[in-house]
Formats: structure tokens, C-alpha cells, sequence
């Protein structure tokens, strides 16, 4: 009960702060980045902006689906040739493994909520 105190008594500060240095924060946010502000900011203009993005998100599956083909093939060449494989390229694919199981623990970890022996139900 203490723990729930004390964390509860965190979040309280934390409101706090941000009440008080909220305005500032985002005034400078918005002066920082008003290049990217698209006139007049209305929510019309935010339904177009997101439209667009769908949309060219959605027109560019194609260029994305051949550069998937184009990587698996590389890959697939690479199996057959085998007996080509230095030790440079073998210890290249080797890091890309681990940063890629690197990504995935860390992800694990920020989905039990930062906590390192498992979670929480």
C-alpha cells in the first residue's frame, strides 16, 4: 500500500509540473516547428493531411513489395553461393543478427512495463 502511495504521490508531482510549465513547453514546440504548420490549422486540414498520408503510404506497397523480392533473392544467392562467403561478410550477417535480437529483447523489456524478470498480470 505504501508503494502505491508513494508512486501515486509521484504522478501528482509530475501533474503539477506540467501544469505549471505545460504552456511554456508547447508554445516553444509550436514556435520551433512552424514551418511544418500548414495554414489555416483546422481539422478539415488535418482529415486532408491524414488522407494524403494513407494514401501515399498505400501507393507505395509496390516499390516496397519489389525491394522485398530484390532482398530475398540477394539472400537466396547468397545460400546457393555459399562457398563464395568470406569472413567478412559471415561476421557482417552475424551483427545483424544480434542488433536484430538486441531490438527484440529491448522491445520485451518496454513491454512488461521496464521490468527485467517478467509481467506483471
Amino acid at each position: 500500500m505504501a508503494s502505491k502511495v508513494s508512486s501515486l504521490q509521484k504522478v501528482v508531482q509530475a501533474s503539477n509540473f506540467l501544469v505549471k510549465n505545460g504552456n511554456i513547453y508547447y508554445k516553444q514546440l509550436v514556435e520551433q516547428n512552424k514551418h511544418h504548420i500548414q495554414e489555416p490549422p483546422t481539422i478539415e486540414k488535418c482529415q486532408t493531411l491524414a488522407k494524403q498520408l494513407f494514401y501515399t503510404r498505400l501507393a507505395s506497397i509496390p516499390g516496397r513489395y519489389e525491394a522485398f523480392w530484390k532482398e530475398a533473392d540477394s539472400l537466396k544467392n547468397a545460400l546457393i553461393n555459399r562457398q563464395e562467403l568470406n569472413v567478412e561478410n559471415a561476421g557482417l550477417a552475424a551483427l545483424f543478427g544480434l542488433e536484430c535480437y538486441a531490438w527484440f529483447c529491448g522491445g520485451e523489456i518496454i513491454g512488461r512495463g521496464f521490468t527485467f524478470t517478467g509481467y506483471y498480470v
